[in-house]
């Protein structure tokens, strides 16, 4: 369990800014093409993430970070969810999806703050911060299993990881059909809306190429963390892992 493998890149700093890049190019259409190509799912997606999290999102003074925020569609939604004294950040190493993100709290009135910063190096002292989530974020990784200790580093004791990621559907049908979908449909639309179909070729491999739920949920427990479970959504196509800091 290494880390992602993108086209071209030999080491972690060139995964690293490959992953940047590729994100920069598609940033203003990120949103559309989500909802579009998961038919408006990624919105429940997110959901039953805040939902799963609203214990630690309501702690007093709760401090809390939306790793790989991307646009921020998670960042705004667990600050809905969240305490009013809660302090909610949405970080993430790629200043054109931050530039989006800001766009749309600018609109809704919220009260984050938005951090350009490497999730392998993050600016927080350790044993700070209540609950970290990243959704569909973590696969990105140049190293899985830093980011895993970086994350835990930053938690409270008792504080909560939650991992909203694509995953591989245990059905041999459901898998065949996600299949064709992600490696055909998906980089003909994404690459035809976007103008990067590099990008939505990535993507679908990136997915393929990610652990599988059971392998993410054992990594997580050899990174200290502890009551580690995951719950399936739409055909087991994501999953939601929850770990909390030992």
């Amino acid at each position: 369990m290494k880390g992602t493998t993108p086209p071209g890149a030999s080491n972690e700093l060139e995964a690293a800014a490959y992953v940047r890049g590729m994100f920069g190019r598609v940033a203003r259409r990120y949103d559309l093409l989500n909802h579009l190509l998961s038919f408006q799912t990624d919105r429940y997606w997110r959901f039953r993430a805040t939902l799963e999290a609203e214990p630690f999102l309501r702690r007093p003074r709760a401090r809390v970070l939306d790793l790989c925020c991307g646009t921020g569609d998670l960042t705004l939604a667990l600050e809905k969810r969240a305490g009013a004294d809660a302090l909610i950040a949405g970080g993430d190493f790629c200043r054109p999806m931050l530039e989006q993100a800001q766009r749309k709290q600018r609109r809704r009135g919220a009260r984050i703050e938005w951090i350009e910063c490497d999730g392998l190096a993050l600016p927080f002292p350790d044993g700070s911060l209540d609950l970290a989530a990243l959704a569909f974020g973590f696969r990105n990784f140049a190293n899985y299993r830093a980011a895993l200790k970086e994350l835990r580093r930053v938690l409270k004791p008792g504080g909560m990881l939650a991992i909203l990621e694509f995953s591989t559907p245990p059905n041999p049908l459901v898998r065949s059909l996600y299949r064709f979908y992600s490696e055909t449909l998906l980089p003909a639309l994404g690459g035809w809306i976007s103008g990067d179909r590099g990008a939505y070729t990535y993507l679908p491999e990136s997915v393929k190429k990610f652990p599988g739920a059971e392998l993410l949920a054992a990594e997580m427990e050899a990174a200290g963390f502890t009551r580690v479970r995951f719950r399936r959504m739409t055909f087991g196509i994501v999953a939601l892992h929850t770990g909390l800091s030992g």
